[in-house]
């Protein structure tokens, strides 16, 4: 009988290990000949070996372990710009949106509906700054990448920013409901309710931002994913759809608004006898803080919103980074047109800083300041 090819090797091996007198941890390395994979190759991966390898395939930023073993340590993705601007904005929103808030809170006189809706507007950009940072932290420092930690990242960001496009629609409904009704409204508005309201607003956001951790994401299938990855097309596309909807309501209301600013100007006009001049600065003045909200609003969201709801995976990720930047951007402004800009808060704001208030800011409200 002929002997075994593999014995005859195993036993070669051995007496070699003896002759060399070799010490155990060194023979513990050497590959038995049961050890191949399932073609006979030494070298083929194990099931846990594929395991990994897959792993750093998936991770996109982690290099091959030094001289192939599998156990190095892992690289670091490099960093891209366009993230580190969009961890210092969101830095920035956070800080300026945590004024707000403070503001508001410090201030025993911005109890009314309005301040409630400005402080959701706010607390919603908050969350909306810490969201980018949460998500350059998930994607650079958390090493290696969780996929739960990954889509909690989303799920903040969706919740934050549709909090901050229903709370723009909510004020934007205050205002017009406080002109319409000027005599009743704010007697039958109470605090109450708009936080009942505000309540259920954030509710439904919240169910927005979980989408992705219940299972609406494409981190099983790549060919589904949006330009945001791990939002689907389907799902980017309704909330493009969705906002674009909101859009066109805000700016409804907002044309239902400067109807009825010019209204009362001619209306006091008429009743003070005040020159043309004196009408027309009233006018244009709160047409143009309209058109400042509207003009703001459009320029940041509409064409990311359009560009998520024709673009996919496949697009270049500049295109991405360069609509999404300034849609964030808009929770930059927001404290500025919403709430530094409102006498009340800007009264807090000095009393806090310099414990004094301006003489300017005695002056009555006119129907401009909308």
């Amino acid at each position: 009988m002929l002997p075994n090819p593999a014995s005859a090797l195993e036993e070669q091996q051995q007496q070699l290990l003896a002759l060399l007198n070799v010490s155990r941890p060194l023979a513990s390395i050497w590959p038995p000949s049961g050890s191949s994979g399932p073609s006979g190759n030494p070298s083929e991966l194990s099931p846990a070996a594929g395991g990994q390898e897959a792993g750093r395939g998936a991770g996109g930023g982690r290099d091959e372990a030094a001289g192939g073993s599998g156990s190095g340590p892992s690289a670091s993705p490099a960093i891209s710009p366009w993230d580190v601007a969009l961890c210092v904005t969101g830095t920035a929103v956070a800080c300026e949106n945590a004024l707000v808030l403070a503001v508001l809170l410090y201030a025993a006189s911005l109890r009314a509906p309005v301040f409630l809706l400005i402080g959701s507007l706010a607390l919603a950009d908050l969350l909306a700054g810490l969201g980018l940072i949460v998500n350059f932290a998930v994607q650079y420092l958390l090493q290696p990448p969780s996929e739960t930690a990954s889509l909690s990242a989303a799920g903040l960001l969706l919740t934050a920013f549709s909090a901050s496009l229903g709370s723009l629609l909510a004020i934007t409904v205050d205002r017009y409901l406080s002109l319409y009704n000027a005599l009743t409204y704010h007697s039958e508005r109470t605090l109450g309710f708009t936080a009942a309201l505000l309540a259920l607003l954030w509710l439904l956001c919240l169910v927005v931002g979980l989408l992705p951790l219940l299972g609406w994401n494409c981190l099983r299938e790549p060919a589904t994913c949006s330009v945001l990855r791990p939002v689907t097309k389907d799902q980017a596309a309704l909330l493009a759809v969705t906002f674009l909807l909101v859009f066109a309501l805000m700016l409804q209301l907002y044309l239902q608004i400067c109807k009825i600013v010019f209204r009362h100007a001619q209306q006091i006009a008429v009743q003070h006898q005040f020159i043309a001049s004196a009408q027309a600065t009233s006018t244009c003045k709160g047409l143009s803080t309209l058109s400042l909200i509207l003009g703001t609003f459009a320029l940041c969201w509409i064409p990311f919103a359009i560009y998520s709801l024709v673009a996919d995976a496949s697009y270049p990720a500049a295109y991405t980074y360069s609509l999404a930047l300034p849609a964030t951007c808009n929770s930059l402004i927001n404290p500025i047109i919403y709430a530094f800009r409102n006498p009340d808060i800007q009264k807090s704001l000095w009393l806090a800083c310099c414990g004094c208030v301006p003489s300017s800011f005695s002056r009555p409200r006119t129907s401009s300041d909308v």
